[in-house]
């Protein structure tokens, strides 16, 4: 069953973004919606459960939304094709629709709560594979959206998911945040260089994915077990605060890369107020980055946690996760 899944996860996927023609990408992005389904509700838990219930309501409502969009615009202009989506209104459906797909604010209610309720590898697929046929499309259609929605939306992704990733003491639901501010990111560039938000999104998916396997090994879903895996993988912990840091954007790491690259295409399309602006909102992420950070590395003995101390194990990591993490902090020096 989970071969099943996972390879109509990526046949949807790929269904979504080699289309030109609005039916196929919708019926590819309705195909990745139902094999995740299962994965997220995988445990049984009630939690999982209404996880799974929430993912598939606000992604069935997407997916219409997606056909409404490319039907009016097949009644106003006689076009199928993706690329010649020109007619306002079904720019601001198919806007919105996106946005429903991706959790960009204002419809990002749906993903904390989804992924707090997902298995850790689950998240990783949410978080990663799941966004990847939304952002094609959006590229796709890029020319013919509307610029300062999308900066407007682009923003305030980012302000929101700093904000609220603040008070958190989940991993997932921080992770979640994290994901939302970047998105914002992503959306602030999308109308001036679609392919510096391809770059950002192929970046944030390696340091996610880093991220997300790490915890997945320390077997960490709160900030208070997070205290205690020092003890089990130090080394694994060390590559963790330095992902981390990526992930925020602090210079001499990857993540800083695609951050340099928009801000100065922002500031070379007069949009230095937007630029400063999610530059300043991009310091909360800091900020709980750091957190996460603080409680897996600095917070040595002693120190007043009641949990007790994992084992150190000594067997050898996944190479895939050692992999992730040197391209993570590496890949701009």
């Amino acid at each position: 069953a989970k071969l099943i899944f996972t390879t109509s996860l990526f046949l949807g996927t790929t269904i979504t973004i080699s289309s030109n023609h609005w039916i196929t990408a919708w019926a590819g992005l309705e195909i990745n919606t139902l094999a995740i389904l299962p994965l997220i509700s995988k445990s049984h838990h009630p939690r999982s459960i209404e996880a799974a219930t929430k993912y598939f309501l606000t992604q069935a409502t997407a997916s219409t939304l997606v056909l409404f969009a490319s039907m009016t615009n097949a009644w106003h202009t006689g076009q199928w094709d993706i690329t010649q989506l020109t007619h306002p209104t079904s720019c601001l459906i198919l806007t919105s629709a996106i946005a429903m797909k991706l959790g960009l604010v204002p419809f990002h209610f749906w993903f904390p709560e989804v992924l707090q309720g997902s298995p850790l590898a689950t998240g990783l697929l949410l978080s990663t594979i799941m966004k990847f046929p939304p952002v094609v499309l959006l590229v796709m259609t890029s020319p013919s959206l509307n610029p300062t929605l999308l900066t407007f939306m682009a923003i305030s992704s980012a302000a929101l998911g700093g904000w609220m990733g603040l008070n958190q003491t989940q991993t997932r639901k921080i992770m979640a945040f994290s994901s939302i501010s970047h998105l914002g990111w992503m959306t602030i560039i999308i109308s001036y260089n679609p392919k510096l938000t391809l770059l950002n999104f192929y970046l944030y998916t390696m340091m996610t994915a880093a991220v997300f396997l790490i915890l997945n090994t320390n077997n960490t879903l709160s900030l208070s077990t997070l205290m205690t895996t020092w003890a089990k993988n130090p080394t694994l912990s060390a590559m963790l605060l330095l992902t981390l840091l990526s992930l925020a954007g602090l210079p001499p790491l990857t993540g800083f890369l695609p951050k340099w690259l928009i801000i100065q295409e922002l500031t070379n399309q007069d949009m230095a107020i937007a630029a400063t602006v999610i530059s300043l909102l991009s310091l909360l992420g800091l900020f709980f980055y750091l957190r996460l950070a603080y409680c897996a590395t600095i917070t040595l003995p002693p120190h007043t946690t009641n949990h007790m101390k994992q084992w150190h194990t000594s067997k050898p990591v996944n190479t895939s996760i050692a992999i992730l993490t040197t391209m993570s902090t590496m890949l701009l020096p």
